[in-house]
């Protein structure tokens, strides 16, 4: 499969520079306009402040694009028409030269592909409420792609505690960034375990690079609490959620539409915090990352 990685990305892999991989989804699904695409450049910013190269990833023509030029950031951003894909879509947005968005699991797989070592995101995929056996396509692939995920744990519409769990059962290790228990996303908070707290890049780097020399094939995953400033109390939020999620049920949503939707619900009844507490926690994660990107290298 061609690859077609941004000149500037090309170099700094060749060159082994730090480079962070970002997901697109966020800008094409996650996030309204303007907020989008205003959200996407802020990270790359970020990414670049922190003394790493950033590669947005998405696909165009079906071509796995590996950094984004401003062109394609902003038809993300706009168009109407970009499919959100998981693995599974892969074969095919590649036959028909589909433009798409890629969710966690697909960035991961790319990035991997491609020869990147560190991902940042804002929550991964997870197990969905009441349904048990409806799990993200981001799990499996954690738990296959040797990756380092900047993440603020899962998204806060999903089961975490099944989640964690999941993770725990397939061999995901979950690291806290400066903290003693699983970031819940909007919330510092969740009450569930971490396997290790790390306070600084080369803590994760060593942890990284041991996983590697054991021949392991699972990804890192560093969560990252959302800053302190635009937390949101738990009690708040499952408030919020459970009236978020009668809606879904009572308009039928459902399927790779429903955390969209569940989203934009929450940030409109909740003032626009969830809103911003999202964009803080993405700029934030990218941050982080490259930290983690320039102590792998």
């Amino acid at each position: 499969m061609k690859l077609s990685i941004l000149e500037e990305v090309s170099r700094a892999i060749e060159q082994r520079q730090p480079v962070v991989a970002l997901e697109s989804t966020v800008i094409a699904h996650g996030l309204p306009y303007p907020q989008n695409i205003e959200t996407a450049m802020k990270c790359e910013a970020a990414v670049r402040d922190g003394g790493a190269v950033p590669a947005t990833i998405a696909v165009f023509s079906g071509e796995f694009c590996v950094g984004l030029n401003r062109d394609q950031i902003e038809q993300l951003a706009i168009r109407k028409d970009i499919r959100k894909i998981s693995r599974r879509d892969l074969p095919i947005a590649v036959a028909n030269k589909l433009d798409c968005a890629t969710t966690v699991a697909t960035t991961a797989f790319i990035a991997h592909m491609a020869g990147i070592k560190v991902f940042a995101t804002g929550g991964i995929g997870g197990v969905h409420r009441g349904f048990d056996a409806d799990i993200s396509a981001d799990l499996p692939e954690l738990a296959q792609t040797p990756i380092t995920v900047v993440c603020s744990g899962a998204k806060i519409v999903l089961d975490l505690d099944r989640t964690r769990e999941w993770l725990e059962t397939n061999g995901i290790t979950v690291l806290g960034w400066q903290c003693d228990e699983l970031p819940a996303f909007y919330s510092r908070v969740s009450g569930l375990e971490i396997d290790q707290r790390v306070d600084r890049a080369d803590e994760v780097a060593a942890i990284a690079a041991a996983r590697d020399q054991l021949g392991l094939k699972n990804s890192i995953l560093v969560t990252v609490p959302v800053p302190a400033e635009f937390e949101i109390d738990r009690a708040a939020l499952e408030s919020i959620l459970a009236d978020a999620l009668k809606l879904a049920d009572e308009k039928g949503v459902g399927g790779k539409e429903i955390t969209p939707f569940l989203l934009s619900q929450m940030s409109e009844r909740s003032g626009g915090r969830t809103l911003a507490a999202n964009i803080a926690l993405l700029e934030n994660n990218a941050r982080v990352a490259a930290e983690i990107a320039k102590s792998l290298t």
